[in-house]
Order: structure tokens, then sequence, then C-alpha cells
């Protein structure tokens, strides 16, 4: 009789069907700590918005309606090298990052009211690439919801 070489099909099967079990483990949790990741590296980018818009606004790049109040940015004049040194990096300027989707507004600085600006970050895939969607504004106050609504000033803020 000469020797067998290789495996039998119930081992191989057994292979695979272990393979699985794990996978069925492994998988959800490492989903489940890529949004808990997305969730966290948003929050940075938010903060650094929030920093760059005012660091936008009080070195007097812009004053778009020319009554001598310097305006905020949208994200491609934070991303933008025309006036020296960018004020975010390029992936962010372009409104998408870590899963996340960018929306800057700027209002003008009128007679009756000072410049402003509203972002908002959303998951790109709600439920797979975040959680919460988040909220800041001039006041610097990052803020956030978790049941798929627009955040806004009234959210709950993040301390």
């Amino acid at each position: 009789m000469i020797g067998k070489k290789g495996f039998t099909l119930i081992e191989l099967m057994i292979v695979v069907s272990i393979i699985s079990i794990l996978m069925t483990i492994a998988v959800p949790n490492f989903l489940r700590f890529r949004m808990n990741a997305n969730d966290g590296a948003t929050v940075g980018h938010m903060r650094t918005i929030s920093t760059s818009e005012t660091m936008f606004q009080s070195s007097g790049i812009a004053d778009k309606s020319g009554d001598g109040v310097w305006d905020y940015a949208t994200l491609e004049e934070l991303g933008s090298d025309d006036n020296g040194p960018p004020f975010i990096d390029e992936h962010l300027s372009q409104g998408a990052r870590s899963g996340y989707l960018y929306e800057v507004e700027v209002t003008e600085s009128s007679p009756t009211s000072a410049p402003a600006y509203t972002c908002i970050a959303t998951p790109a895939r709600p439920g797979r690439s975040g959680i919460r969607s988040f909220f800041v504004d001039e006041t610097g106050t990052l803020r956030y919801t978790v049941d798929g609504s627009t955040p806004g000033p009234d959210s709950n803020p993040i301390d």
C-alpha cells in the first residue's frame, strides 16, 4: 500500500468551517472599530476646521463684502495656497475624509450682522463609515447627533 499524501475532504471542510466561524466574530468587531476610529478622526478634523477658520479670519485675507470686516472661508479657500500656506490639507479641503463628508457654509458680514460660518460633517455611509454627525460654528463649540438628524447649534456639545 502506497502512503497517502494530502488532506481528506472532511479535514478541509472542518478547516473551512472554523475559518468561517472566526470571520463571523472578527468582521463585525473590525467594522465597529473602524467606525469609532472615523468618529474620533472627524472630531479632530472639525477642531482643525474651527481653528483654521479663526486663523483665516484674523489673518485678514478676505473681505468679500468690502465693509472692512474680515470674512470666514470655504473649505476650498482654507485648502488653497493662493495666499500663503494652506490652513487645512488637500483631502479635507475637498470635503471628504475618514468616511465623512464635510460642508462649510459661510455668511458674509453685513451692516446688521457679523460674519459667520457653519461646518457639518456627516457619515458618507451612515451606519457603516460612522455613527455620529457633527456641527461647529464660529463659537468653536463642537456638537453632535446620533439619531441621523442634521446637527445644529442646539445639538449635544462634545466635552
